[in-house]
């Protein structure tokens, strides 16, 4: 039994697509629920297709726990090998996908706190990742480049700190209302470096403008740093990948034909 529970939601192509359309639909419907009209007229829709998606997701993942102790991934005794299920990065998502459903069913939240825990539901996007390759490649992309992406976010949060504290002293007297400390002008110093420019605060002094300038200069030098990285590590993985499947094919000893 637990042996053709685990062939069904790993290998079954038609549990898999099921899975896999159950999870979109409920992204549509967090959408669609948001439309007032909507909500008042398909209100009772929406929540009983909750009500079933939550129930599918909870045997799902009740069902994965069970058969965890199958994965060849995980070491140890079953028992162990649960707890690394249940702690993994995909164990996590699956818990949390139905976890706000149960939480108000438990403790008395208030509504606010109700309403934060149903975005929630937008997680369910992120099970994709357990049967998309193409997410399951951009997943191994920022794995490979996690270092240099550490150090393009530390070098950012540097050059972000330094012109936000530079800008408060040079504009903190002539705009005492948008640069009265490091905290508002930090947000001047993102939308600078990173290339958006809101407008809805600059500098006005001489000196402010050209500190301004070179750091939009610097901004769009940054952007492109870890965009290349990224492109670069992705265009690595496709070839890998395309080598991978080319490898995979087979000759005919007769006839030397590829299949």
């Amino acid at each position: 039994m637990k042996n053709r529970i685990f062939i069904l939601i790993h290998k079954n192509k038609y549990f898999i697509q099921f899975i896999y359309g159950l999870i979109i639909l409920n992204v549509i419907a967090l959408i669609l629920e948001s439309y007032k009209e909507l909500q008042i007229e398909f209100g009772k829709v929406f929540y009983w297709f909750e009500v079933f998606s939550v129930i599918i997701f909870t045997i799902e993942y009740l069902f994965r726990l069970w058969v965890s102790d199958l994965e060849t991934k995980y070491d140890g005794s079953n028992i162990i090998k649960r707890v690394k299920f249940a702690t993994s990065t995909l164990g996590l998502i699956d818990l949390i996908a139905i976890l706000p459903f149960y939480l108000p069913m438990i403790f008395p939240f208030d509504l606010r706190i109700v309403r934060i825990l149903r975005l929630f539901r937008l997680l369910r996007i992120f099970k994709l990742g357990r049967y998309s390759k193409s997410l399951q490649t951009i997943n191994n992309v920022f794995k490979e480049t996690k270092s240099e992406l550490t150090i393009t976010i530390f070098v950012a949060f540097v050059l972000l700190v330094l012109s936000s504290t530079l800008m408060f002293y040079i504009e903190g007297d002539a705009q005492p209302d948008k640069f009265s400390n490091i905290g508002n002008a930090f947000w001047w110093s993102i939308a600078t470096l990173t290339t958006v420019g809101y407008g809805d605060v600059y500098p006005i002094t001489a000196l402010g403008k050209v500190l301004s300038a070179f750091i939009a200069l610097i901004g769009i030098g940054f952007i492109a740093l870890p965009t290349g990285i990224i492109s670069s590590a992705f265009i690595d993985k496709i070839q890998e990948n395309r080598a991978k499947n080319k490898d995979k094919k087979c000759k005919c000893p007769k006839c030397g034909t590829e299949f």
